[in-house]
């Protein structure tokens, strides 16, 4: 399905009802890919379950020392 929203003077968009409905999260990740947004839900439990160690540019963000992906889950738990 497709539809067009407009972004408010903040840039904001709302995303459909209908959509919104069909995920059991009030979050989502936005990537931009050639050009053009890509709107996924975050289910933090199937980040869980990904086997990735290194979630961020370590050497770039925390002076060379990386942090293992469920560490970063037990982080983002507190803050939501």
């Amino acid at each position: 399905m497709t539809t067009i929203v407009k972004a408010s003077t903040k840039g904001q968009i709302t995303l459909p009802a209908r959509w919104r409905q069909s995920f059991s999260t009030n979050r989502y990740i936005i990537k931009e890919k050639g050009g053009k947004l890509e709107i996924s839900p975050f289910n933090l439990e199937k980040l869980e379950e990904q086997n990735e160690y290194t979630v961020f540019d370590a050497i770039r963000d925390n002076k060379k020392k990386g942090i293992k992906a469920k560490d970063l889950v037990n982080i983002l738990k507190k803050t939501l």
